[in-house]
C-alpha cells in the first residue's frame, strides 16, 4: 500500500460492501478503507443496510492509515454537522413534606430489632476466630 492518504482527508468514494460491523468504501481502483457502523452517522445505528447501498457514493473523511495492516480508517459522519440536540428541561424536584401525622408503623420493627443487634454484635461467643 502507498501513501496517497492522509488523516484528515476528506473524500469521495463507493460503497463497495456492508457487514454487520461496517462499511467498506472504494478510494480509488486500488484502495478501500473501512468506515466501521460507528462512523455511519449521529446517533444509532442498528442496521447499516437502513442508510447505505452498495455502489452509493459517499463523502467520507480519512480518520487514520496504518500501512503496516494495509488498512485505511473512513467516518461518515464526520463529514457531517452534528445535529442540534434540543435542551430538555429536567423537571423540577418537588420538596418532600413531612407528613407528621403519618403513623410510624413499618418501622417498629426495625426499631424492636436493633436493640437485638446490638446486643448479639457485643457478645463473644458469636465471633469467629
Amino acid at each position: 500500500m502507498t501513501t496517497k492518504y492522509e488523516a484528515g482527508e476528506v473524500l469521495k468514494g463507493k460503497v463497495t460492501g456492508i457487514q454487520p460491523y461496517g462499511a467498506f468504501v472504494a478510494l480509488d481502483d486500488e484502495t478501500q478503507g473501512l468506515v466501521h457502523i460507528s462512523e455511519i452517522k449521529h446517533g444509532f445505528v442498528k442496521d447499516i443496510n437502513e442508510f447505505l447501498k452498495l455502489g452509493d457514493e459517499v463523502n467520507v473523511k480519512v480518520l487514520s492509515v496504518d500501512e503496516a495492516k494495509g488498512k485505511i480508517s473512513l467516518s461518515i459522519r464526520a463529514t457531517e454537522e452534528a445535529p442540534k440536540q434540543e435542551e430538555t428541561k429536567k423537571p423540577r424536584r418537588q420538596p418532600v413534606v413531612k407528613n407528621e401525622t403519618a403513623s410510624n408503623e413499618g418501622f417498629n420493627t426495625l426499631k424492636d430489632k436493633l436493640q437485638e443487634w446490638i446486643d448479639q454484635s457485643e457478645r463473644d461467643d458469636l465471633i469467629k476466630k
